[in-house]
């Protein structure tokens, strides 16, 4: 793909996106205009514009918007995670969960939840996702060198062990409102977003993604295995730890604000390359805006779909990425698959 065509794809995404997410806004039970959402947006930012009833005003800025936006940021950070994970672990089936940082992420929300002092629960759960990430690394290492196929098979054991630890919480403690609390959380939502959600999202992209970016060259060359990394110049083992922290830290402050959220960093940088190429350069920003775009979508199905009810966005993005991943699997592209 030429430069040009690829910027083409970039721009037509980015401005997709910033559309969907004052769309995505609109829609709901009470009815806002774009309008009334851009005079919502303008008045708080300390522009000068017509004012906007109380009611609609509380609706757009308390919110909808924070919930939006934070579906925008956890989407594409876990877009990011995922196609790091790829590339680091060679692993066409990675995804951010790979090491046990959901299942980690979950002992600590739970039990906060159970405790009964849920304010702490994104703290909780960063931590519980380092801690896992900790447990499987140095697991990994008893054999010596970290390899790809050592840190998946720890991140599986880890997984099972805090997945197990989380049921029997659940089992022993959980009852009535915690209860609800917690399935609601496992299952993946951004439901209750604020602007301390967007802040927690947006400072985790914007530091650890600018980071990400700046390393697409080192993921380039481990598309080509150690060897062929080492012979390049790059630091092969430091490199595999500094990314693969990078991705704990991103992944780690995406479940804590929204829970597990299953299938974004698995498929979208499968589909995303077949546009940009396997170039790391080319396929992060693109990766980073296809999933903010997809989860915003995603987000705005799970609330009006059903409506009065509203599912967990985990669910719809399941019922969407089973079918998108047995097509993928179905084509048998080579660069996907080899």
């Amino acid at each position: 793909m030429t430069r040009s065509r690829y910027l083409g794809w970039l721009l037509a995404a980015t401005i997709t996106l910033i559309l969907g997410c004052g769309v995505a806004v609109t829609i709901g039970p009470a009815a806002v205009s774009f309008a009334q959402v851009m005079g919502s947006i303008g008045a708080h930012l300390g522009f000068a514009t017509e004012p906007v009833p109380i009611l609609i005003d509380s609706i757009v800025w308390q919110l909808r918007l924070p919930r939006v936006l934070t579906a925008a940021l956890v989407g594409a950070g876990l877009a990011l995670s995922g196609a790091v994970m790829q590339s680091v672990t060679r692993n066409p089936l990675a995804d951010p969960y790979l090491l046990g940082l959901s299942s980690g992420a979950s002992v600590g929300a739970v039990c906060v939840v159970i405790l009964g002092i849920g304010f702490f629960l994104p703290a909780a759960a960063f931590a519980g996702a380092l801690l896992a990430l900790v447990a499987t690394l140095s697991i990994a290492k008893v054999g010596g060198t970290i390899t790809p196929v050592r840190a998946v098979l720890a991140g599986l054991a880890i997984a099972q062990l805090a997945g197990a630890l989380t049921s029997f919480i659940i089992f022993w403690a959980a009852k009535g409102d915690s209860y609800r609390e917690i399935l609601n959380w496992l299952l993946g939502s951004v439901a209750g977003a604020t602007w301390q959600s967007v802040a927690i999202a947006a400072t985790a992209v914007a530091v650890v993604g600018t980071g990400i970016l700046l390393s697409a060259t080192r993921l380039d060359a481990f598309a080509f295995g150690d060897t062929s990394a080492a012979s390049l110049g790059i630091d092969v083992n430091r490199t595999r730890w500094a990314l693969l922290g990078s991705v704990a830290l991103l992944t780690g402050a995406m479940v804590a604000v929204s829970g597990s959220i299953g299938f974004v960093g698995l498929i979208l940088p499968h589909l995303v390359r077949g546009v940009s190429g396997p170039g790391h350069r080319r396929l992060l920003p693109l990766v980073a805006v296809c999933g903010a775009l997809f989860l915003v979508i995603a987000d705005t199905l799970a609330r009006t779909v059903f409506d009065p009810r509203e599912l967990p966005v985990g669910i719809i993005t399941a019922f969407i990425g089973v079918p998108v991943f047995i097509l993928l699997i179905k084509r048998k592209k080579s660069h996907l698959w080899a």
